[in-house]
This record gives structure tokens, sequence and C-alpha cells, in this order.
């Protein structure tokens, strides 16, 4: 079992090799600003918003009501939410007992994991089953139906939600549930059993943590041979083909992610975590491989992955339409998981960049500003502004042009809860050398290297607003060590600042003190002392990104970044002879910061010009020839995408036609 300081402590993910350790939520605390806002709205809004939804609409009550033979609610993956909502009730438990004076008291989070806890176990059965959905009084049998089941997914959930216990109190009642419940897909799909797989992808990296957090080795052999299974046909196609399951191809024979983008990302995280345990470089590559082609051609300016509506998935290379983008939340928490796996086992920070572009445009766009209501998907474009929400109903589109409070399948703003409430666990890790800085955040460290020695800093910043980093040294154990601060790939111009030089920074990163540093940091190694700093400066400049001419959706047209944010325009606040379906933007000139707003939570906007399309007289759209260009400029404004429609219904676009 994990204890206190053993190095899994606090972590989602605990590899036992590679490049760099995870430091976890006793070793990293978020302090206000971007993100530190961002950990403190899940964990004291967003849970308890997800818990008030699933008791009103009953799906807590599915696991009393299957022990006693009473009716099910929700769909026949409801229990999963539950579970997601247990792991994020236990992130935010322990991160406050871990963090007491920075998160609060521990008393509330606590309390509400113990009493769904007791509501889960009344449903397992004695052989260690559990569905509210199958098995118990006269239920559908088990199993009947692997590929829409999600029997298996539901065990992943609940394993991970266990895992998540065990690394932040230790054992207890949902973790012997759990223990019982793995054991039961082990002896039913091990070796001699079931030789089976489920339709959506999870268990895989669930086990694999089991493994690691008990040492258990059954179940990182079972999460293996989920792995294995894949590609032979264990399922059926269904009108929406193989791929969507993960079915059509082997694990180590696919080159890019295809079919449902949710379900590869989570397959693609249970590999490479079977890969690390048992040393396998050839599975470590393979999904390697898919993930740089994936990020190569099908991945949005956003991070945000998947484009078909139609199975929820990828589509084909360069096929990237802007306003039929599906690009799901629970897709971009799933691409950090896996980005995050790649990460820790290579070192490479092209993964941290990914994290950073995914959590800034996709996680952050989701929930509205109070934590109350979600995008499900996350289109680069909106036509027209849509309808209100419709308030206390569930919503039973996932694709809409506002957030809404509840869906009918509310995977997202679960998963958004478990993340949210971890998001300290994904900014740091160590190695043998010292600290590295993956995230830029305003946060405080404190850790020990392998050796003993302990170390601590401070991090302020008002980044992704402002582009100074200021790393303070608040403890040292004595001799040298590293601190390392990725610089994103995006910063032409970076510079460090330490010892009263100022040192640019390339592509390649910067070393300071004779050590050899990773491609993409900037990397001193010194003797630190307490009080000691080092400054990353970071020029914010406004740019405007053109696509791959590859992608025929916007060919032609330009995007506006800051930092690490895409920005949008949106049809609220726009000058009135402005329509964002036909308009062309003036790149004669980069756009220009416009200053802080409080509108939007003091976020920076950004100002260009644009001038209006003359818009065909006929009936007929199409003319040889047309001058389409109006002679006046207007200005326009640009907002951070993420933000869009927290001021109301609203038309929105990234991509702006730009001006011959």
């Amino acid at each position: 079992m994990a204890e206190r300081g053993d190095g899994s402590w606090g972590r989602p993910v605990v590899p036992a090799s590679g490049r760099l350790r995870p430091l976890g939520l006793g070793e990293v605390r978020l302090e206000p600003g971007f993100w530190g806002d961002r950990q403190r709205l899940g964990g004291e809004v967003i849970v308890e918003h997800c818990r008030d939804w699933m008791t009103r609409l009953g799906w807590i009550g599915n696991f009393r009501a299957a022990a006693e033979g009473g009716p099910s609610a929700g769909r026949e993956f409801a229990d999963s939410e539950v579970y997601k909502l247990l792991e994020g009730l236990a992130w935010e438990s322990g991160s406050r007992s871990l963090q007491p004076t920075a998160r609060g008291g521990r008393e509330a989070p606590e309390r509400a994991f113990t009493e769904l806890s007791e509501e889960v176990a009344v449903a397992q059965e004695p052989d260690g089953y559990l569905n509210t959905r199958f098995g118990w009084h006269g239920r559908q049998a088990r199993y009947r139906d692997l590929e829409w089941g999600h029997e298996l997914y539901c065990f992943g959930h609940l394993i991970q939600a266990a895992v998540a216990r065990l690394r932040t109190a230790g054992e207890d009642p949902l973790v012997a549930v759990a223990r019982r419940a793995a054991d039961h897909v082990c002896e039913e799909f091990g070796e001699d059993g079931r030789a089976g797989i489920c339709g959506h992808p999870e268990i895989e990296p669930a086990l694999a943590e089991l493994y690691r957090a008990t040492g258990n080795e059954r179940y990182l052999e079972q999460a293996g041979l989920f792995v294995e299974r894949r590609g032979h046909g264990l399922l059926r196609a269904g009108s929406l083909g193989a791929a969507y399951n993960q079915d059509d191809l082997p694990v180590r024979q696919a080159r890019v992610l295809r079919g449902h983008a949710v379900r590869a990302l989570y397959l693609a995280s249970g590999a490479v975590d079977v890969a690390v345990e048992t040393g396998d470089s050839e599975l470590l590559e393979a999904v390697a491989e898919q993930w740089r082609n994936t990020v190569a051609a099908r991945t949005y300016l956003t991070g945000g992955m998947g484009s078909r509506h139609t199975g929820e998935s990828f589509g084909d290379d360069f096929e990237l339409p802007p306003d039929r983008a599906y690009a799901e939340t629970c897709a971009g928490v799933a691409a950090v998981m896996l980005c995050w796996r790649l990460l820790l086992a290579t070192g490479e920070a092209r993964y941290a960049d990914a994290i950073e572009r995914t959590f800034y445009n996709v996680v952050a766009a989701s929930p509205a500003l109070d934590g109350h209501a979600f995008f499900y998907a996350n289109p680069l474009q909106q036509r027209s502004p849509a309808a209100p929400d419709g308030g206390d109903a569930e919503s039973p589109h996932a694709a809409g042009g506002m957030r809404s409070r509840w869906f009918a399948v509310s995977c997202c703003p679960n998963n958004l809860s478990r993340t949210l409430t971890s998001l300290a666990a994904y900014v740091a890790s160590a190695n043998d050398q010292g600290v590295q800085l993956h995230q830029l955040t305003a946060c405080t460290v404190r850790t020990t290297l392998p050796d003993g020695r302990p170390v601590g800093l401070r991090v302020t910043t008002g980044y992704p607003w402002t582009g100074t980093v200021t790393v303070r040294v608040e403890e040292s154990g004595g001799g040298p060590w590293r601190i390392a601060l990725r610089v994103p790939s995006w910063a032409q111009g970076a510079a460090l600042v330490h010892d009263g030089q100022r040192r640019p920074v390339g592509p390649a990163g910067v070393t300071v003190g004779g050590a050899e540093g990773p491609a993409g940091y900037a990397v001193v190694e010194a003797p630190w002392r307490p009080g000691d700093e080092l400054r990353l400066e970071l020029p914010l400049r406004p740019r405007w990104t053109r696509p791959d001419p590859r992608i025929d959706a916007v060919r032609g047209c330009v995007a506006a970044e800051r930092g690490p944010l895409v920005y949008c325009a949106e049809s609220v606040g726009q000058d009135p002879s402005l329509r964002l379906d036909a308009l062309a933007v003036d790149t004669s000139a980069p756009p220009a910061d416009k200053g802080r707003d409080d509108q939007l939570g003091g976020a920076v906007w950004l100002r260009s010009s644009a001038r209006p399309l003359r818009l065909p007289e006929s009936g007929w759209p199409y003319a040889p020839d047309q001058d389409g260009i109006a002679s006046e400029a207007a200005p326009l404004a640009l907002i951070p995408y993420h933000l869009w429609a927290n001021r109301g219904p609203a038309a929105m676009r990234v991509w702006l036609p730009e001006l011959p």
C-alpha cells in the first residue's frame, strides 16, 4: 500500500521507470492565478454541481436500487460518472489534507467521499462484480454486450477512483471494493477466461495503475492482455466500423490514432503504462509514433482532437473543419493523460507543450466562469448564436453553442472534476539532477531529491497574461542541483535571467552551469541557496497563425494567438458593421494588445481590423469575378477562445478569412 513519502503519494500516474518522476499533490501547491483558481473551482464548485445533478437524476441512487431490485436511471455507463466524481473527491480531500493551509478544511469533500463510497459498496456482488445495469435481480446478463455495455469501462473508473484514494489516504472500504472488482476482472478475462475486450477502453490504464499502487502483478498482466487483444476482431464492428472500438488494428501496427477519439487516447495511455512497466520499447515507440502523426495531421489549433460528430471520432488526415469540430472535452482530458505519460517516459518538451495547449484551449474552455455549465464539444466556429441553455433540464445535445448545466451523457463535467482537482500533479517532476517545471503557473514546490536533499521553490507569475516567470529558491539541501523551466515552442525571443546575466533562449533551450539540458528547457545548475532567483522572460507578442494548406476548410484564413492562448472573434460587442460570417481580416500588422478587461475576469483582449464583405444580392450564391471586399475597415475585437460564450449566446470563429 502507498505510504506518505513513498514516491507515489498524491500522484495520478506513478511509472516504475522513465526519464522523470512526477511530483504529487503533497509536493506542488498551486497558488492563486489561472490554474490555482481553476483547481479551486473544480474542488469547491464543479464536484458539488456534479454530485447534486447525479443525486437528483437518480444516478447515485442506482447502486441501492440495484441491490434492492429497483429500476435504474440514466445510460448504461452512468456508474462511471459516479466513479469519476469519487476520484475528484478523493483528490480534493487528499490535496486539502496534504496542503491544509492552501486548500481549506477537508471535512466536506471527505464526508461526501465516504457517503458516496458507502452507496457504491452496497451494489457489489459476492464475486466482486459491480454494475447497476447488469447482473443483479433480473437485470440483463453480465457481459452480454461488450461492444456497448461499458461494464469494463465502468470498472476502470472505479479502479482509478480507488487508486486516487490509495494515494491520498491509504486503504479504505472503496479500495477494498475496487480490489475485489479488479480480481473479478482478472478471473473472468484472464488467460483462461473470456477472450474479450471492452468496446470503450479505460480498464487498461486503470489496471496498470492499480498494479503500481498495490504491487499485484496480475493487474499489470491483465492490462497487457487487454492491450494485445485489440485489433483482432473480438468485437462486432457495427455501423461505425471496427476502428470506432479500436479493434481494427493491433496497437503495435497502428500508425495514427483513429476511430472514437476518447477511446483511442485512453487505449494509448494504457499501452504506454504497460510498455513502461514491462520495458517494452517497441510498444512505447508505436504509441509515440501514433501521437506524432496525429498531432501532425489530425489535431486542431486548440489541441482539440476529433473532427467528426459521427462516432465522436478522428477524421482523415487534415480533415479539420472548424464549424464541425467535435473536439470533445473528454478527449482533451485523455490527450493530457497520454502526453503526461509520454513526457515522464521520454522527458521530451513536445509533450509538455501539447499539454499546455490542450489545458488552456480545451480543458479551460469547457466550464463556464462560475463552474455551473459546460461545453461537451468545442467547435472552432459557431455560425449563429445558439438558443439559451434549457436551465435545469438535461441537454440531449453534446454539440451546442452554449454551455449546458448537464447532459444526458455527462462524461465531460465529471472528467473535469477529477482533472481539475488533481491539476497540481501535472505541473512538475524531478530526477537525479533536480526539478523540472513543465507548466508555467504560480505554485510552491517542496520535494526531496533522490539523494535525500530537500529542495523548495516558489514560482510567481501572471502567465498567461504576462510573460515573466520568476523562480525563487526557498530551500536547498546543499551542493549543486538543477532547475529546468520549459520554454514554450512558440516563445521566439525568450530570455533567461540569472546571476545578473540575461541569456537568449533558442529552440534548443539554454543551459547554465555546465549542465547538459534537454531541448526546450532553460536549465540552470548551481549550489542553490535560499533567496536565489532565476527569471524566464517570454515574449507574449500577439501573432497570426496560418494553417497547413492541406486543411482545405480553413485555407486562406488566419488565427490569432498570444502566448499559449488561441483567440477568437465573438459576435458580442463587435462593431455593428461586422458580421463574423462576412468579413476579411487585415494581416498587414499583427494583432495588438487591447489591454485587460474585467468583463471576462481580467483577460487580455486583442484588437485588429477587418473589412466587411459585399454580399451577393441575387438568390444564387455563386458569381464570377465578384469583388467582395468593402472599402471601409472596422475594428475587430478578439478574446481568448476559452472564454467565449460567457456573455450570452454568440456567433464565434477562430479562423478568419485573410484580406487579399
